[in-house]
């Protein structure tokens, strides 16, 4: 089909629709499953900001410092994202569910605290590999039917993978002596508020 054929009826479409915005006829998903399935990751987003905001003003311990500021910097790279799908939602018709009760329910990773700076530390690496899995799903679900929020959320995704790997390197460190195996980098009797039943270094 040639398509400047048809370029007139696009103009009467646009011209019809022009309260829909960006979204044409020709958009091929379910708008409001799509605009569910963003919701869902905007309150996993939020609910990462607030776990990594917490940790920075908890962390604890002979190596915090350094790592307050990871926690920091992560908490306002989860911010920007949110933002990024706040806005997607926004151009497909629908509303960003930000009530702290939705975010809670539809999260798809937990609030977990920790009780150390090594537990902080897990906690924030169990999210990051949720949310790789299930950004994962949400890339091959918009596929080719929705490029925009594919590419937005193929971005999203390397970021996320790659605060798994910091978080992965500061929960684990090559033994610096021989340059073989790995250790766990901190230890319970370099943080406080351990859990009673971690074990201490001898």
């Amino acid at each position: 089909m040639d398509f400047v054929t048809n370029i007139e009826e696009i103009r009467k479409r646009a011209r019809r629709h022009i309260e829909e915005g960006p979204v044409t006829e020709g958009y091929a998903l379910d708008r409001k499953q799509v605009i569910r399935v963003l919701n869902d990751a905007l309150a996993t987003e939020y609910m990462c900001v607030l776990r990594y905001r917490f940790h920075y003003f908890m962390a604890t311990g002979i190596h915090s410092a350094s790592v307050a500021e990871e926690f920091m910097e992560h908490a306002r790279e989860e911010q920007a994202h949110a933002d990024q799908f706040a806005e997607r939602i926004k151009q497909l018709g629908g509303k960003p569910e930000l009530h702290p009760s939705v975010i809670a329910e539809r999260s798809h990773s937990e609030y977990r605290e920790g009780t150390s700076l090594a537990d902080m530390i897990r906690e924030d690496l169990i999210a990051e590999r949720i949310a790789i899995e299930t950004y994962s799903e949400m890339v091959r679900y918009f596929g080719d039917k929705d490029t925009t929020s594919r590419v937005m959320m193929e971005g999203i995704l390397a970021k996320e993978e790659e605060h798994a790997d910091e978080m992965a390197d500061l929960l684990f460190a090559v033994q610096p002596d021989t340059n073989q195996g790995s250790r766990r980098l901190y230890f319970s009797d370099e943080t406080l508020g351990r859990a009673e039943n971690e074990p201490v270094r001898s």
